[in-house]
């Protein structure tokens, strides 16, 4: 079964705590709901490291990127489904879905 990337693009950070709780409850409903499709569920990204073509360093990423979710699907429209229901579009992120190409040493 092909396998999808949903990447988490932005969104605004909780104005309270009991909002950020509130959120990341209605976030992991989501991930459980996915059941045994969700391959690698809940990747979240910190202290990214920039390393630019010539070889320098710096703070910070080029992106928004703020984590991602691996799932299997049977088809793109089934991955995008799944993905307009994520709560993570609640607080005004983005998310874009990405079918991950299989390459050719892998089974």
């Amino acid at each position: 079964m092909p396998r999808y990337v949903i990447v988490y693009l932005g969104g605004d950070k909780p104005a309270s705590p009991e909002e950020g709780k509130r959120h990341f409850a209605k976030y992991m409903d989501w991930l459980s709901s996915l059941g045994e499709s969700a391959v690698s569920p809940a990747n979240p990204l910190k202290n990214t490291t920039t390393v630019n073509s010539d070889g320098s360093v710096a703070s910070g990423g080029a992106t928004t990127m703020s984590g991602f979710t691996i799932i299997e699907s049977e088809s793109m429209e089934a991955a995008l489904s799944i993905a307009k229901a994520c709560p993570f579009l609640d607080v005004g992120g983005s998310l874009e879905v990405s079918e991950l190409a299989q390459m050719p040493s892998q089974k």
